[in-house]
């Protein structure tokens, strides 16, 4: 039986990532992992769609994560892909059978241990198995509180889905560690390049500038539309709070990252900085609550109140940002 140290976190790569590192020597908290690789945005793209809605991100896409933190830390991940479920279960079976827990992406709509009231078809859910048990897979999912397992067929099939971010069995984990991770110095390069991409970038649905897009999108919505709206504005509040971590999670995520750096760089104009980013994840949540009240009929339909509490939102992430950027962290 491999040991191995299952421990649950707020995301699933973030938490797969830490995992995999804590399994082979190098310890790193889930918001260090999360915070280095730069992954925290905010995204609205109408031309993509996820069920016939635009497509709503709070972190970057899948996957970045992982490429994201090697490349800060000089971590060599490396990823195997494939053609045939059955080479990918064949792959799989050789390490684990090696005592090498790897991390996988599957669909959660066919992991047998998630509930049916929980599942829906995203395919980019990130997961570490690490050791069998006949047909049997032991799986550490960041999500649950303890192991899980999953069969053969049912794990074979969720790695193989169809569709957006089909994961083609990918299996990966880390080849080569650096013999002394200088997270010190890579803290302030993570956290300029987050302010920056939040706060700089030239596409309007990105960013901050992104936020305050969707706040406009919502006051021009018309009345008389209303079932499209409702469905808009659900299609929201699912993205947001449903949708694994949510927006408001990655926020607090991010905050974690700003405090631990705190006490790395002595610095604690970062943990003032944490607070400004807990208060945003506070007012997103809060953002959900009103928009929940609003579906459900508890209050009225207030398109402009949801705006304004989005650009809310939208000041308080400015702040929290720029702060970062006046520190001039080296």
């Amino acid at each position: 039986m491999t040991d191995f140290h299952h421990q649950q976190t707020a995301h699933c790569e973030s938490g797969a990532v830490a995992a995999l590192l804590r399994h082979n020597g190098l310890e790193l908290s889930e918001p260090m992992v999360f915070g280095l690789s730069s992954a925290l945005t905010y995204a609205y793209i109408p031309l993509v769609k996820m069920g016939g809605m635009p497509l709503l991100a709070y972190r970057m896409p899948p996957g970045r994560i992982i490429r994201g933190l090697g490349k800060r830390l000089d971590i060599r991940f490396r990823f195997e892909r494939f053609r045939k479920p059955e080479a990918g279960t064949r792959a799989l079976d050789r390490h684990l059978d090696a005592g090498h827990p790897v991390g996988l992406q599957a669909s959660v709509y066919w992991l047998p241990y998630f509930p049916e009231n929980m599942r829906f078809h995203f395919n980019a859910h990130n997961l570490v198995a690490y050791d069998r048990e006949g047909s049997d897979y032991l799986i550490s999912d960041p999500t649950f509180e303890h192991p899980v397992r999953a069969d053969r067929n049912a794990l074979q099939r969720a790695r193989f889905v169809k569709g957006m971010l089909a994961p083609k069995g990918v299996i990966y984990y880390p080849e080569q560690l650096p013999q002394t991770a200088d997270i010190a110095g890579a803290v302030p390069e993570a956290i300029r390049a987050t302010a920056n991409m939040m706060l700089r970038t030239p596409l309007p649905f990105i960013g901050v500038r992104g936020i305050r897009y969707v706040a406009r999108h919502l006051e021009r919505l018309s009345p008389g539309n209303e079932h499209h709206n409702r469905l808009l504005i659900g299609h929201m509040v699912r993205m947001q709070e449903e949708i694994g971590t949510g927006g408001a999670g990655f926020r607090f995520l991010f905050a974690s990252f700003l405090q631990e750096s705190a006490g790395l760089l002595s610095r604690d104009e970062l943990s003032a900085a944490a607070d400004q980013f807990t208060d945003a994840g506070d007012e997103w949540r809060r953002f959900a609550l009103y928009a929940a009240k609003m579906l459900k009929g508890r209050s009225e339909m207030d398109y402009g109140k949801l705006a304004e509490q989005l650009r809310t939102v939208a000041d308080m992430e400015q702040q929290g940002y720029q702060q970062l950027l006046d520190l001039n962290l080296r």
